[in-house]
């Protein structure tokens, strides 16, 4: 008697962060890498001002439920067999979170899991697991988000060690980088301010310089992209790039010398991340000088897709 192949499942991810929404549909064939059917991701900065006001304000609310709602639509055209939301820096930090948890359920249709920085840092590794180049085996993975930052040490046969710094690229602009272009001193306090909390962060982490440094999240996919000049977003060409040191302090001084809207239509660099993009290389350029790191892997896979290896993980 003949086995009958393994079935594929077809689940959605979505994940809301602090800076970016993010939402992918995949088939996932039994012991297959995932197979994507439809993405798209959104700017829509959910977390502006929760760093002082530790509140959800509502403009950016209704933003990301205009957005959910288009998602859910699409979500429900494709025949999913399981669907997973998660929550991540901003909603987690935000003291009117059951409002917005509420209202997205009641006008999006979703219901939506807060993670914690560890657990984000859990499932992101999943995704970038799954996307590795053949011969990567330790790792240490930087995960730059709106409202936080993470490291992950990752080395076959042990736990991973996770450390998670209250550093994104959102609240790194609205705490420190005031004026357009930032000044001197702002650049300054911030790459002490980042400095000081990798050391941190790294502390545990023995010999981490000697494992494979892998960054994924929009901060290191736009660098990589404006590395190559790219027209449009190309996640064949970004995926697995190698990004060094050297060019990352080029598109730095690059960035800072402009204010926000000179940054418009700089080649790779996509629209609504002008004031962002600055915050994320001033933070990628000083955990790379602080760890002695000359280059970093590029992964286009991250969070979203561990979202959906997650979910056929707990079968």
């Amino acid at each position: 008697m003949t086995q009958s192949p393994a079935r594929t499942l077809r689940m959605a991810g979505i994940d809301i962060g602090t800076l970016t929404c993010r939402l992918l549909i995949a088939d996932l064939p039994a012991g297959a890498p995932v197979k994507e059917l439809r993405s798209d991701r959104r700017i829509l900065r959910l977390g502006e001002g929760v760093d002082q006001t530790k509140r959800l304000i509502p403009a950016a609310m209704d933003r990301v439920i205009q957005c959910l709602r288009e998602w859910n639509a699409i979500i429900e055209s494709y025949r999913v067999n399981g669907i997973a939301v998660v929550a991540t820096s901003a909603v987690r930090d935000a003291a009117n979170r059951a409002e917005f948890l509420d209202r997205v359920k009641r006008e999006a249709g979703f219901d939506v899991e807060v993670i914690t920085g560890d657990e984000e840092a859990r499932r992101t590794l999943l995704g970038i697991r799954s996307g590795l180049p053949p011969g990567v085996t330790d790792m240490l993975a930087l995960d730059i988000g709106g409202g936080s930052t993470e490291f992950i040490l990752d080395r076959p046969g042990q736990a991973p060690i996770v450390r998670s710094i209250d550093i994104g690229v959102v609240r790194l602009c609205e705490r420190l980088l005031h004026h357009d272009p930032p000044t001197s001193e702002e650049i300054q306090q911030a790459r002490e301010w980042i400095a000081q909390e990798t050391k941190v962060a790294v502390a545990e982490m023995k010999s981490c310089q000697t494992a494979t440094f892998v960054g994924t999240a929009g901060t290191i996919t736009a660098l990589a992209a404006m590395a190559q000049k790219l027209p449009a977003y190309e996640p064949a060409r970004i995926h697995n790039y190698r990004l060094t040191l050297a060019t990352v302090q080029e598109l730095e001084r690059t960035l800072l010398s402009r204010k926000k809207a000179d940054r418009i239509g700089l080649p790779g660099l996509e629209k609504n991340r002008e004031e962002v993009i600055a915050a994320g290389a001033i933070i990628i350029r000083t955990v790379m000088e602080t760890l002695g790191m000359e280059s970093v892997l590029v992964s286009d896979l991250g969070l979203r897709e561990g979202v959906v290896i997650d979910l056929i993980n707990r079968g």
